[in-house]
């Protein structure tokens, strides 16, 4: 079907390959049989200083090729270049599994993984440029009587305790406890007052107060004169002897609040376990800190300012007004740090995320937020000779900023550096020097090259992509007449101007716009918040392991078991790698995993189980002529075919209708994509009746020829009678919604307004919108 690779090739020197500089095939990166996970002995070399773009169906092995070969390789190697001392504290990377990887440069990695940071961490000090904005201040601040700043740099960061805010520890927000969730003042301290877990009757927190002689602990609280409710709550001084089961000691007596705050709220609760502050955030209100206003300094380094404006100003403003008013510090010896701080912030505006603010905290910023601000750390460097590595770098973006995207990966390119892309979108793979198609399928129906060359060669060439890239586009004619409408009214999250809007409901809508234009808060945010019964799926990472597999998460795995045990008459915990089934040898993993003290762990197949987790009395034991390795082994589309029972089959073929029907059901959830963990979360809430869908940017990881099978999934569940609804830049999905809502006319303070409600038809014609526009060039392009 897709001809042998000789057909589907061209030479790396081929002079259509790119506008690039060109590199003979000893120059470039060199891999000789790669097997890691698909892999099916991959050979292929890489030219240097080009922009080579990965392409392929979702599992085709793109990523096992770039990240897990060349990306683990280069770290490895780079790695073993240090001390044993400087290895022993850095991570450690084994070998992948390949004959030979060569021609290798220092590797730096612009992943999808969330920025993360705690509840400290913003886009100031992510992208290094907070450090110059303190600078600046601490050396040409002024006070309100025009002297000048006495305040050194640490005294304006808010992670220093010689400038952060001393009510709420530089974190601008105040959390206090709440009284009235804490205390039931109609009882006393014996019949359980105090609603705290950690300080119900007899523990020893509850001694403190109970058993202090200060207190009558028979008595209702509500009883308790003003100052037996201030040595409850903020008493101080004195011992009081404490007794558990084991032992009994003296502690220090410390008033409930005072308590309570000390051990839970003065502290990162980021840092805590989720059931922890769970628990802790049931009987606390928070808001923004009532001393710095949220600012999170104190009043010395807010009162310095430069031209009027403090660092909490600066730190506010939209990254593009913050250049601006950079430009206007014209002070000569200012001049060179506002300099080097407005460079730096262009680089931002550079990549469209120009509506950020400096004191936006990084845990706030999505996949493609992050991911871009990661580049920016790159952009400034004069190094040259890097091999830089993109995954989908365009997730996230508007169309109108895919060309931003392209000339920050010609400008690294330029400055004599490799860059490796995993790409599905036409506009990126366009501007590819050289192209490697990954395939023909996914997972054991891919692991191979079939096609190297250029873009314009890809277009004719016989693979999936080269298909995709051929096809025509054409804007959906005929829409489905709406239901009813779901309402948002008056919503103003975060850049939001007082939107409302009506979803329709039995049909499929699209919310588009560019990046910061508002979308997520209006459905993440406020349509959710308005109609919380609706099914949110959205890009935030499952918790897995390496023991969390498909059929684990979807909740077959005790069906399964079962269906074992009933048919065998063993135990149903034999059936679990995890319980009385697991080899004990490598206790369920299915490989052995040996540290080497300095060196690389190695990672070799347990071969007491060969690989599949079970004792071998387990094997014995079969469903239809199958073991339970058999079953989990089997890919998602096999296993449909294989089972009848209603307690499995359901969501099963809910794993083959998003498109996963390639993933085994017991392979690592660890081990999958971004966009393969949100379609098993989409197939763990399919065939409901009724439903609102709200789906944030579903054709993640996908392929363009997958975009197709997401799209009829979606049009099954609209003609079932549910209500769809996507976030969605894809210019494929929007052209085949009923509805479109856009939001802009642009990102941040820009953005935050509907500016076209209607057809997909109708907004061909709407001259106020982006996504119009984007989408008029979209047609012409596939026309073409």
């Amino acid at each position: 079907m897709y001809g042998s690779q000789e057909e589907n090739s061209v030479s790396v020197t081929d002079p259509t390959a790119g506008a690039g500089k060109t590199s003979g095939p000893g120059d470039g990166i060199r891999i000789a049989g790669a097997r890691i996970h698909n892999l099916k002995d991959v050979s292929l070399t890489i030219p240097r200083n080009q922009i080579t773009v990965f392409t392929g169906v979702s599992g085709s092995g793109k990523s096992s090729i770039v990240f897990d070969t060349v990306a683990v390789e280069a770290q490895r190697q780079l790695n073993s270049t240090f001390s044993w001392y400087i290895r022993n504290q850095l991570p450690k990377y084994e070998r992948p599994q390949a004959e030979a990887i060569e021609n290798l440069t220092t590797p730096v990695i612009v992943d999808q993984k969330p920025v993360g940071g705690n509840a400290r961490s913003t886009v100031g000090t992510m992208t290094d440029v907070q450090p110059m904005i303190r600078a600046l201040f601490a050396r040409f601040g002024t006070t309100k009587d025009d002297g000048p700043s006495s305040l050194g740099v640490s005294a304006f960061s808010f992670n220093d305790p010689q400038g952060m805010c001393p009510d709420c520890d530089g974190l601008g927000q105040s959390i206090a406890l709440d009284l009235d969730k804490m205390l039931d003042r109609s009882k006393s301290l014996d019949d359980g007052a105090v609603l705290f877990p950690e300080y119900k009757v007899g523990s020893p927190d509850w001694q403190i107060w109970a058993k202090s002689g200060r207190l009558d602990p028979a008595k209702p609280i509500a009883e308790y004169s003003a100052e037996e409710l201030d040595t409850l709550l903020r008493g101080t001084g004195g011992k009081v002897t404490l007794k558990t089961k084991s032992t009994e000691f003296q502690t220090n007596y410390e008033g409930l609040a005072d308590r309570f705050e000390r051990l839970n709220l003065k502290r990162d609760l980021s840092a805590l376990s989720d059931r922890k502050r769970e628990v802790i955030e049931r009987f606390v209100t928070d808001g923004v800190c009532p001393s710095c206003r949220g600012a999170r300094l104190n009043a010395a380094a807010l009162d310095v300012r430069i031209d009027g404006k403090n660092i909490a100003d600066y730190s506010s403003m939209e990254v593009r007004d913050l250049t601006e008013v950079l430009a206007g510090v014209t002070e000569p010896a200012a001049a060179p740090l506002a300099k080097a701080a407005r460079t730096a912030l262009e680089r931002i505006v550079s990549i469209g995320l120009g509506y950020l603010t400096l004191d936006r905290p990084t845990a706030d910023l999505s996949g493609g937020e992050g991911q871009r601000l990661k580049m920016v750390r790159h952009l400034g460097s004069g190094l040259a000779g890097l091999t830089y590595i993109f995954d989908e770098p365009s997730i996230g973006l508007h169309p109108r900023d895919v060309g931003r995207l392209n000339d920050l990966l010609r400008a690294l390119r330029d400055k004599g550096n490799t860059v490796l892309v995993v790409e599905h979108d036409p506009d990126v793979i366009e501007i590819a020097d050289h192209i490697v198609d990954v395939g023909p399928g996914a997972g054991v129906h891919g692991g191979e090259i079939v096609f190297e060359g250029s873009f314009a060669k890809l277009r004719k060439a016989k693979t999936r992509t080269g298909e995709a890239l051929r096809r025509g586009a054409r804007v959906k004619e005929e829409v489905r007449p709406p239901t009813g409408e779901l309402t948002v009214e008056n919503a103003d999250l975060h850049n939001l101007k007082q939107v409302s809007v009506a979803v329709p409901t039995g049909v499929l809508t699209a919310v588009t716009g560019v990046a910061g234009s508002g979308k997520s808060s209006l459905i993440s945010g406020a349509f959710m918040e308005a109609h919380p019964d609706a099914v949110f799926v959205d890009q935030s990472a499952i918790a897995a392991s390496s023991r969390s597999t498909p059929v684990s998460y979807l909740g077959l795995m005790d069906p399964l078991r079962k269906l074992f045990a009933k048919e065998t008459g063993a135990n149903a915990s034999l059936f679990s790698f995890n319980s009385k089934g697991s080899c004990e040898e490598c206790q369920g993993r299915g490989v052995i995993i040996t540290e080497l003290a300095f060196m690389d762990p190695v990672t070799t197949h347990c071969g007491v189980c060969e690989g599949r987790r079970f004792k071998p009395e387990v094997l014995e034991h079969q469903l239809r002529g199958k073991s339970i390795a058999d079953v989990l082994e089997l890919p998602a589309d096999e296993a449909v075919e294989f089972f009848t029972e209603k307690a499995l089959l359901p969501k099963l073929r809910a794993l083959v209708d998003v498109g996963l029907g390639y993933l085994s059901l017991g392979q690592p959830l660890s081990s999958l994509s971004g966009g393969e963990l949100q379609r098993i979360k989409l197939a763990d809430q399919l065939h409901r009746t009724g439903t609102v869908y709200v789906l944030d940017e579903p054709t993640t990881g996908l392929h363009m020829s997958d975009v197709d099978t997401l799209l009829k999934l979606l049009d099954g569940l609209v003609e079932a009678g549910n209500t769809v609804v996507v976030i969605e830049h894809n210019l494929d999905v929007v052209q085949q919604a009923d509805w479109i809502i856009d939001l802009g006319p642009d990102g941040g303070r820009e953005g935050g307004e509907i500016v076209f409600t209607g057809t997909p038809k109708d907004l061909l014609a709407a001259d106020s919108s982006l996504t119009g526009e984007y989408l008029r060039r979209h047609l012409k392009a596939q026309a073409g």
